[in-house]
């Protein structure tokens, strides 16, 4: 009778054990989504906002009509772009070559010195710091996702429900990881 009562008690704990991991799993699930879900948001308002900055910029750089392109061309392929991995390759396209827009500017006194292009950058500013921000928080709830995908003993739970881990939204070209040199003597 004793045997029986023991092995009943091993199997509830068990079974609340697996309740409580899978439930675990679900909410860190959640909380993938719901940080995507945010960064989305901020990668929505910079994508809104591109078309005006480069109309205003189209209006003083008429021959800049290469950089203009890959703006709207990186700005394009964010919008079609479908998984996760697409969509942060695309991210990283349309960063970089907002970078160029910003250098172009630089040739065109008169273009810094319009208001509605100052305010434009001011907000493509604050968006990207935003963006950066809801990217590392993404970026940290993936990981503790992942964490309890892949160790011992969530993974067997992780295997059996098929939790899988996320992908980290990260800068695909390296050479944006590098230090950028600023020249004013020139």
């Amino acid at each position: 009778m004793i045997g029986l009562i023991v092995v009943i008690a091993v199997v509830v704990i068990v079974l609340i054990w697996f309740a409580a991991s899978y439930n675990s799993f679900i909410r860190a699930r959640n909380n993938v989504e719901e940080a995507y879900a945010t960064m989305d948001v901020y990668l929505k308002k910079r994508f809104d906002l591109i078309p005006n900055l480069v109309e205003t910029v189209k209006g003083y750089a008429k021959h800049e009509r290469e950089t203009l392109q890959s703006v709207i061309d990186a700005r394009a392929a964010v919008g079609s772009a479908g998984s996760v991995e697409e969509r942060a390759k695309s991210e990283n396209v349309l960063s970089g070559t907002l970078k160029s827009l910003f250098a172009v500017a630089e040739n065109y006194p008169d273009l810094k010195a319009n208001q509605n292009f100052t305010q434009l950058q001011a907000e493509l500013r604050n968006m990207e710091q935003e963006i950066a921000n809801s990217r590392k928080y993404y970026n940290a709830v993936v990981k503790k996702y992942n964490n309890r995908c892949q160790m011992f003993p969530g993974n067997i739970v992780a295997g059996l429900f098929g939790f899988r881990p996320k992908t980290m939204f990260e800068v695909e070209n390296s050479g944006e990881r590098n230090n950028v040199h600023v020249d004013f003597g020139a």
